[in-house]
C-alpha cells in the first residue's frame, strides 16, 4: 500500500498553513486518496460510497475513465493558451452547449468557477440594462466574490459585515416556509416580488435565483412559481438569471432544473458537473443580450483546452449514459426510501424534499439545534458504515443526498438500509 501522511498530519498542516475559515466534516476524518466512479477510498484502503459528489461536482463519477483519458490526452498535447489565441476545444464546447441549453441561449463566456460565472452574469445584466440593482431570494447562495456575496442571502456565507450597507440588492422571501403549503409560500414570495418591482423596477437589472436552493436545505418551489416570476420581470424589463451551478447537467432529472418549470431564463450560469472535477464554468445567454458585453474582457484560464475537452467528454458521457433519466429513476427510489424512513422516524425526519438525485431530509425542524447535532451524529455513523453524505440547510440540520449520477440501485438500497439502522440506534 502506498504511504500516506495520514489524517492527523493533514489536519496539522491545514492548521498551520490554511486560513482559519477552512473547516471539515467529521470528528475523525479519513484522508481520501482515490476515487472510482461512485466510490472514494481512504488512506487505510477503506471504501466509501459517495452520496455527496463533492457538493454536486463529480456527477459523472470520480476519475471516470471515459472522461479522464481524454483529459490526460489533451494535457499531454496542449495545456493552455488563453482566448486571445485560436484553439478548437472551446469553440466546440460552446457549440455543443448551444445544443443542450434551453431556448435561445447560445452564447457562452467561459470562466473557472461558479462564483465567477455568477459574477459575470450579474455584470452582463448591468451592461445590458444600464441598471445597477438586483433582486435575490432570501437564503440563496451565489458565490464568494464580492458581488455574488452581496446577492447571497444565506447569512453564514455573507462573510463581509459591510455587505449590510449594499443598497443595490433587494431580497424577497424565498418560496418556502415551514408551515405553509408550496402554493402559499410561492404566493407570498410573488407578492413581495410585485411590491419590489412596483417600488424600484426601473432600477433593477436582474433577479438571480437557484431553481432549487442547495445550501439552504434543498428547497424547490411550487411548479408554477418561476413562470410567474418570469412574467412579472418581463413587464419591468428585468432579466432572470438562473443559477444552475448545483442543479445543472442532469442532477434534478433534467439537463437543467429550469426545464422542470418550463422556463427559459435570460442568463444561465453553470459549473460543477460540467467538468466533473476539472474547473470549468460559464454563463450563457442570447445573441441579443450577449451583444451588450462588448468592452474588452477575458478569462486567463476560462475555456482552456484541458477544461474544454473534459467538458466535451462529460457531455458525451451524460448523453451516452442518459444520466438525467437515470437521476430521475434513482431519485424516485431514493425519495421513496427517505419518505418511508420519515414515516418510521417522525421524531427525527421532518421533511423530504428536492428533485432527481438532489434530495434533502430535514431533521427535527421544530428544534433545529437538536437537528443539527443529530445530522452530525448521522454523518459520523454513516461514515463508519462506509457512506459519505452531506449536510446543509439554514440551520445545518438537513441531510443532503447529491451522489454521482452513476450511482447504482444497489448503492441506494444499501445506503437506505444503513441509514435506517443508524436512525434506529439514535432513537
Amino acid at each position: 500500500m502506498q504511504s500516506y501522511i495520514g489524517p492527523e498530519q493533514v489536519l496539522k498542516k491545514r492548521e498551520q498553513y490554511f486560513y482559519p475559515c477552512t473547516s471539515h466534516f467529521y470528528r475523525n476524518p479519513p484522508q481520501l486518496v482515490k476515487g472510482e466512479m461512485q466510490y472514494l477510498f481512504g488512506h487505510d484502503g477503506k471504501r466509501y460510497t459517495d452520496f455527496f459528489a463533492g457538493v454536486s461536482v463529480v456527477a459523472s463519477g470520480h476519475c471516470n475513465p471515459e472522461i479522464a483519458e481524454r483529459t490526460a490526452e489533451q494535457l499531454r498535447t496542449l495545456q493552455h493558451t488563453c482566448t486571445i489565441y485560436l484553439t478548437q476545444p472551446n469553440v466546440d464546447l460552446a457549440e455543443r452547449l448551444a445544443g443542450v441549453l434551453p431556448g435561445g441561449l447560445r452564447r457562452t463566456f467561459f470562466v473557472n468557477s461558479g462564483s465567477e460565472a455568477n459574477e459575470g452574469a450579474l455584470l452582463l445584466a448591468r451592461m445590458h440594462t444600464g441598471r445597477r440593482g438586483f433582486l435575490a431570494l432570501e437564503q440563496g447562495l451565489h458565490g464568494r466574490t464580492y458581488l455574488t456575496m452581496s446577492v447571497t442571502g444565506l447569512q453564514m456565507w455573507r462573510t463581509d459585515p459591510q455587505l449590510a450597507q449594499d443598497t443595490d440588492v433587494t431580497f424577497i422571501p424565498r418560496p418556502y416556509e415551514r408551515g405553509l403549503s408550496a402554493d402559499e409560500a410561492a404566493r407570498r414570495s410573488i407578492a413581495a416580488l410585485e411590491a419590489a418591482l412596483a417600488e424600484k423596477g426601473d432600477t433593477i437589472a436582474a433577479m438571480i435565483a437557484e431553481p432549487i436552493q442547495g445550501n439552504a436545505g434543498i428547497v424547490a418551489p411550487a411548479d408554477w412559481y418561476f413562470a410567474e416570476v418570469k412574467r412579472l420581470l418581463e413587464q419591468h424589463g428585468v432579466l432572470l438569471i438562473a443559477d444552475e451551478i448545483q442543479t445543472g447537467f442532469g442532477r434534478t432529472g433534467r439537463m437543467f432544473a429550469m426545464d422542470r418549470y418550463g422556463v427559459t431564463p435570460d442568463i444561465l450560469t453553470m459549473a460543477k458537473a460540467l467538468g466533473s472535477g476539472i474547473p470549468v464554468a460559464g454563463f450563457a445567454t442570447t445573441d441579443e443580450i450577449a451583444a451588450s458585453l462588448n468592452r474588452p474582457s477575458a478569462s486567463t484560464f476560462g475555456g482552456n483546452p484541458v477544461s474544454s475537452v473534459t467538458a466535451l467528454a462529460v457531455l458525451d458521457y451524460i448523453e451516452a449514459h442518459r444520466l438525467p433519466e437515470r437521476a430521475e429513476r434513482l431519485g424516485d427510489l431514493l425519495r421513496g426510501g427517505l419518505t418511508r424512513l420519515a414515516a418510521r422516524f417522525p421524531q427525527h425526519v421532518s421533511e423530504v424534499r428536492g428533485a432527481g438525485l438532489m434530495l434533502g431530509a430535514e431533521l427535527c425542524a421544530e428544534e433545529p439545534e437538536r437537528g443539527a447535532k443529530l445530522v452530525d451524529d448521522v454523518l459520523e455513523a454513516m461514515l463508519d458504515r462506509g457512506y459519505i453524505i452531506g449536510k446543509n440547510g439554514v440551520n445545518r440540520n438537513v441531510l443532503a443526498f447529491q451522489p454521482p449520477l452513476v450511482i447504482a440501485e444497489d448503492d441506494v438500497r444499501g445506503m437506505l438500509d444503513a441509514l435506517e439502522a443508524v436512525l434506529a440506534e439514535l432513537a
